[in-house]
């Protein structure tokens, strides 16, 4: 199969290249890096001559509200366009849990927008929504300090390794089209500031974590249930005691 991973040069989209590669199937990195603009549309024609599937695991360069909006609509349109044209019989995007259900983060709404236009195209798909990624809790714990305390809600949330989600990807890119919307996430759930004590303390960061209730996550509040999944998800295997050796930096 030759499968195009749009924003193959990131932290998933390498990761899948890879997998998929071993798996030998022809997997094409199309990102900003190797000169496909999905904003423009530059390349993206080329790139799809011959494609069984897309992947799409990219990411707006800004999290600013009209920003990210303009860049998954946009995006993904000129993306389906591509697809319809080159007769792609299979688009997979990467999306959030809890993308439909927080209205007040200008993020979750421009996925939510990405995941209609998905829904409302003319490919075939399949939408792998995930939990918050194990690898990204330090930037979010850098996001909420304010040079004395970092201050995050305390409610659950069920993060997952992107070592899983790279395999639960791969699945779908090699499979049938599901027209559905469908979820991972990690096999335990954690407050979201107890979670960013324990990264932050294996690597000796010692700044102070306050738990707060009403601490906002990409502009909105959360409850326990707002990043967990629904019954049914794919559980992935890495466990945080298991994960967090790997990312001690000295």
């Amino acid at each position: 199969m030759k499968i195009v991973v749009i924003g193959g040069s990131g932290l998933i989209g390498s990761q899948l290249i890879e997998k998929l590669s071993e798996a030998g199937h022809e997997a094409v990195n199309a990102s900003p890096q190797t000169g496909i603009d999905t904003l423009t549309g530059a390349g993206l024609a080329e790139v799809m001559r011959g494609a069984d599937a897309v992947v799409d695991v990219s990411n707006s360069p800004s999290f600013e509200d009209a920003a990210v909006m303009e860049f998954f609509t946009t995006s993904t349109a000129n993306q389906l366009e591509a697809e319809r044209a080159a007769g792609v019989g299979h688009h997979i995007a990467l999306s959030i849990v809890g993308t439909d259900a927080l209205p007040d983060s200008g993020y979750l709404r421009a996925k939510h927008a990405q995941e209609q236009a998905i829904q409302d195209g003319p490919t075939p798909y399949t939408i792998l929504r995930s939990t918050q990624f194990f690898e990204f809790v330090g930037r979010i714990a850098d996001a909420a300090y304010d040079g004395e305390v970092i201050r995050l809600p305390t409610a659950l949330m069920q993060p997952i390794a992107t070592a899983d989600v790279v395999v639960g990807l791969a699945a779908l890119a090699q499979g049938s089209p599901r027209n559905a919307v469908v979820e991972i996430a990690g096999p335990e759930s954690f407050p979201l500031d107890e979670l960013a004590r324990r990264v932050l303390r294996v690597n000796g960061d010692p700044r102070r974590i306050e738990g707060d209730p009403h601490a906002t996550y990409y502009g909105t509040e959360l409850d326990d249930g707002s990043l967990r999944p629904g019954p049914g998800a794919r559980i992935g295997e890495l466990r945080l005691a298991d994960w967090l050796p790997q990312t001690v930096t000295s």
